[in-house]
């Protein structure tokens, strides 16, 4: 019996033999390589950490670099290397990557090269600025990635003209002034997910899908999400489709008068969205003529790299944490989600603004990454069960919703489903899900970039693609609906445009006020709700 057996929560790791010779083969001869160029050659490195020109010329940091990068290139490869299950090769390979991002030369002073230059000819006032840049942001409690004090929610983003319609404990209504003369019958609601707040949809002018939505003659509504505080500790779920999607269709409505409205749903807004149209189907009701999804996920089977966190240990801690009410706090979400990219949302920031004493530029979409959220913990506890651990949301009869045991293959409304090609939060395999899932008739288009610029990509900006196809054919898997799909230059905003305008109804006289009825207007957008900081 052995006296140190192995503990139970470590996985039984094994390698395929030849792979693991043949790494340590090439590994051998790169690492002699270097050892007899030595400090001789000046290196050209493809990685930015250690593109600077300091790099190329100081060979003792060159020499750590060169053998940094063939350490953490050979480790990832002996990830791919482990005879292990899909889920646990995952686990490991998001370790070694996040050891591999904090290990990087160029996060220390004695290695980086470039910081030490800028030192040098700042007499030291980098190093000093640094310290300072240091100690502020120990005390606002997170990395700065922009200068957030250039920026004020209604001032300078979330700039759109309109008006707070409606309110209860968990959101506000905006409603928006026309740009157009004519509007289109039917009101057009956007659901943002709450994790975030609802102005990445209005940036700026220039980029505001609201404001896009609006010029198009669409009568605009957006729910602005309440930052949960502790009168919010026992939220659930079903009070967020409930009270929170259910209730802002139905405002939605009424302010306009008609029998259905058109909804969006972002992300987890999408999520919510989608749980809301199961619920109105469940209940024989139909106040929503169409639907877009925009990276959405709503089965669970492929849910990305956020999935190397959840198991039924994680979930069980998750629901014991909060069996009592809490809040899950923002600033812990936003720093899961900046290391899921840690080179670019972490370290890239502690070595610009500490090692080199620089301040960041300011940048809209980096100060609304900054401007963090709660949540409540049931909700939280709910949502991880439900969908990431147990995929019960495409499971005709599992979920049970607002007292509706929920099944997606009723909602039989038009869907527009969009999904971004280079997603890591959801995989573009996972948005295309989606079309297995809803049985009405449905759209889907594949736009290029990432989650986030990905969708806010606006026809002026003239950048980057999507893809559609002529058919409505589905196939279950993504690659077989990507093998036959069209590539178009440009922004998949005209495309959406032109899809929605078909489910709006006819056009009529521009509204001269905002609300209607006993839904006025409380006060001007972006609202009191959005200002809450965590």
């Amino acid at each position: 019996m052995p006296t140190n057996p192995r503990p139970l929560w470590l996985p039984n790791l094994n390698f395929h033999g030849e792979q693991l010779s043949q790494l340590q083969s090439a590994y051998a001869q790169e690492a002699m390589a270097l050892w007899q160029q030595g400090l001789q050659d000046n290196p050209k490195f493809k990685d930015r950490r250690f593109t600077a020109e300091p790099w190329q010329h100081n060979p003792v940091s060159a020499f750590s670099a060169a053998m940094y990068l063939l350490n953490a290139r050979t480790l990832m490869a002996m990830t791919d290397a482990l005879d292990t299950d899909d889920k646990t090769r995952a686990r490991i390979r998001f370790a070694v990557e996040q050891w591999a991002a904090a290990s990087s030369p160029s996060n220390f002073l004695a290695l980086n090269a470039e910081a030490q230059q800028k030192a040098i000819d700042s007499k030291g006032e980098s190093i000093a600025k640094g310290v300072q840049n240091m100690l502020h942001d120990l005390k606002q409690g997170h990395v700065s990635m922009t200068d957030e004090s250039l920026f004020e929610v209604g001032k300078n983003v979330a700039t759109s003209e309109g008006a707070v319609v409606f309110e209860n404990e968990l959101f506000q209504l905006l409603e928006y002034k026309p740009l157009t003369p004519k509007v289109y019958q039917r009101p057009f609601l956007l659901i943002p997910p709450c994790i975030n707040k609802f102005y990445i949809l209005d940036l700026q002018p220039a980029n505001s899908l609201i404001r896009y939505a609006v010029a198009q003659g669409h009568r605009t509504f957006v729910v602005s999400w309440r930052n949960p505080d502790a009168s919010m500790a026992h939220v659930t779920w079903d009070d967020y489709v409930e009270k929170g999607a259910l209730a802002a269709i139905e405002a939605a409505r009424l302010i306009g008068n008609m029998p259905q409205i058109n909804a969006l749903g972002f992300c987890v807004g999408g999520t919510i969205l989608s749980n809301a149209l199961a619920v109105l189907a469940a209940r024989g009701q139909d106040p929503v003529a169409s639907a877009t999804l925009l990276t959405t996920l709503v089965d669970f089977s492929h849910s990305g790299v956020l999935d190397v966190f959840i198991d039924e240990a994680f979930v069980k801690f998750r629901e014991a944490q909060f069996s009592e009410g809490g809040l899950m706090a923002g600033r812990d979400m936003a720093q899961t989600f900046s290391f899921l990219r840690p080179n670019d949302l972490v370290w890239n920031y502690v070595v610009g603004n500490y090692l080199k004493g620089e301040t960041p530029p300011p940048f809209d979409l980096l100060y609304w990454n900054s401007d963090a959220t709660n949540l409540p913990g049931p909700m939280y506890a709910w949502y991880l069960r439900n969908t990431y651990l147990e995929n019960n949301l495409v499971q005709p009869g599992k979920a049970t919703v607002c007292g509706e045991a929920i099944d997606m293959g009723r909602v039989d409304i038009p869907v527009y489903i969009y999904g971004s090609r280079e997603d890591h939060i959801v995989p573009i395999d996972a948005a295309y899900a989606s079309t297995q899932v809803f049985q009405g008739p449905k759209r889907f288009v594949m736009g290029a970039s990432g989650h986030i610029a990905g969708v806010i990509n606006p026809p002026e900006a003239k950048k980057r693609s999507y893809w559609t196809r002529k058919d409505t054919a589905f196939p279950q898997r993504f690659s077989d609906w990507h093998a036959k799909s069209q590539e178009h230059a440009g922004s998949w905003w005209t495309d959406w445009s032109a899809w929605l305008k078909n489910h709006a109804g006819q056009q009529i006289a521009a509204p001269k006020k905002y609300g209607r009825g006993e839904l006025k207007a409380i006060e001007p957008a972006p609202g009191r709700y959005v200002k809450s900081r965590a």
